[in-house]
């Protein structure tokens, strides 16, 4: 292991300054909570949603770096990819007409980009995974150009020691080697935000952690990778591969994977700060000046910096987030469970299921996970991702669990709550309505992007042999689609 280090770039003494800052960082964030200096609960959320860019023929166009000088918004910013961007909406009070305020900052944020990309030959496309990225898309060279990447990339490989093997088996199998971590490209999401009291943190991630299986059935959509129809949402399967630094030997081992769901419910955000420096080699082992302890010493608040930088390379699907704003600390939850689109109808539905199931599970006097153990919370989340809307969930029924289609638990049970959890957040009810029906529709009819995209590259294959011009048509009238704004079960088959 010691030559794989040095591989890395980074001398061993490097590392091991860096765990001792990581120690001392930990030993802060616990002072911090004791000391209570964290910042008044606001009701604020966030979202951050990567974004793929195509040609008019929905072909992957390597040319972020363009498109973005075009955009000149620091609301957009690189991604790994050069087909990918990012666009980040300020945080905004989870209140009132909410929802209807993001979905026009998202459509006009959106058109706008769509506009400037349009002037050097590319398109947005909200999607999980470009349905036409071939292997030959996603190698090193078309990694974006910011030094962070390449130093992601090399470490990496050089903890492994060997090449990056793809499988994945769904609808069809797909056995890959990649010498990159660009695969993990291929992977568009969307990130969502919620700033909680270190007192609520564990209820909030707890909460997020058991609807995730539900989340991600009803919001699926990414099917094709490489030509192959693989999993429903197989954007977490791939992430997962596409990022870990274990070498076999280490995999047989029970050694924790850099992309993990987690192995049980907690009681403190230190729980997740603490495993994932017990648990995770540094990436990027790069330190700060700061003392953090001489820092609270002093009654000053510390960055952490150590802390969140490592904490910014375990994808975890819900990851806390440890920040300081205007001087003052807070937490917050990431939900990174979501693919990308399909609409901006789509995304507002989908933040809505979440803001709203995520607030009444974590307010339920009687919480979900004292019923539901955390092995069956990580088989739905599994199920969601493998079948989408088809999965079938475990969840409690009575004094023990009963396996319930993922549609009529969340048309059901979830969307009540769901309902119930925006009221208490005092969303306008019409919004309310609009988006939480949105979900409802898709559960009756059981569909969703993954659905579309499926459903639509079958029709288009029986009038041409071709998958790849199959998925190229198809992609077009996703684009379409997307462009049109209505909510994916509206749209016609092709």
């Amino acid at each position: 292991m010691g030559e794989k280090v040095a591989a890395s770039g980074f001398d061993p003494a490097d590392r091991g300054r860096y765990r001792h800052k990581l120690r001392q960082c930990l030993l802060g964030l616990e002072r911090l909570l004791a000391e209570k200096r964290f910042d008044r609960p606001r009701n604020l959320m966030g979202l951050e949603i990567e974004l793929n860019l195509a040609d008019s023929a929905g072909l992957p166009r390597m040319m972020n770096e363009e498109v973005l000088a075009r955009i000149a918004s620091h609301d957009f910013q690189t991604e790994l990819a050069q087909f990918n961007i990012e666009v980040n909406i300020a945080p905004h009070r989870l209140s009132g007409p909410v929802l209807d305020r993001l979905a026009e900052e998202l459509r006009t944020g959106l058109s706008y980009a769509d506009r400037m990309a349009g002037e050097v030959g590319a398109h947005i496309v909200m999607v999980g995974i470009l349905p036409t990225l071939q292997a030959q898309d996603l190698v090193s060279a078309n990694l974006s150009r910011a030094d962070r990447y390449m130093l992601l990339n090399d470490t990496i490989l050089a903890m492994r020691g060997e090449d990056i093997t793809l499988d994945i088996k769904g609808v069809e199998h797909l056995v890959y080697a990649s010498a990159s971590i660009a695969p993990e490209a291929a992977c568009t999401s969307i990130q969502m935000h919620l700033q909680v009291t270190p007192g609520r943190f564990a209820a909030v991630w707890n909460a997020a952690q058991a609807l995730s299986g539900p989340q991600v059935a009803v919001g699926a959509n990414s099917p094709f990778l490489f030509g192959r129809e693989l999993w429903r949402e197989t954007r977490p399967v791939l992430f997962q591969q596409a990022t870990d630094t274990r070498p076999q030997e280490l995999r047989v081992q029970g050694v924790r994977p850099l992309t993990w769901f987690g192995e049980r419910w907690i009681d403190s955000p230190l729980d997740l700060f603490a495993e994932n420096v017990r648990y995770f080699p540094p990436l990027l082992p790069i330190c700060d000046d700061e003392d953090p302890l001489r820092v609270l010493d002093d009654g000053g608040v510390p960055r952490l910096r150590e802390l969140t930088l490592h904490n910014g390379t375990i994808y975890r699907w819900n990851r806390p987030v440890y920040a300081v704003v205007d001087g003052v600390p807070h937490l917050r939850v990431e939900n990174r469970v979501l693919p990308a689109g399909p609409t901006v109808a789509d995304v507002l539905a989908n933040a809505a299921f979440y803001y709203g199931l995520v607030r009444a599970l974590a307010d339920a006097p009687r919480p979900v996970w004292q019923r539901l153990p955390f092995g069956a919370a990580a088989a739905n989340f599994e199920a969601g991702c493998r079948d989408g809307i088809g999965a079938v969930m475990r969840w409690p029924r009575g004094r023990g669990l009963a396996e319930i289609p993922a549609a009529d638990l969340i048309r059901d049970e979830l969307l009540p709550l769901a309902a119930a959890g925006l009221d208490s957040w005092g969303i306008e009810p019409a919004d309310r309505d609009l988006y939480l029906g949105i979900i409802e529709e898709r559960c009756r009819l059981r569909t969703n992007g993954a659905e579309w995209q499926s459903a639509a590259f079958h029709r288009l294959l029986e009038r041409t042999p071709d998958r790849r011009a199959a998925l190229a048509a198809m992609t077009q009238r996703y684009r379409e689609h997307m462009q049109g704004g209505e909510p994916v079960h509206l749209w016609p088959a092709v």
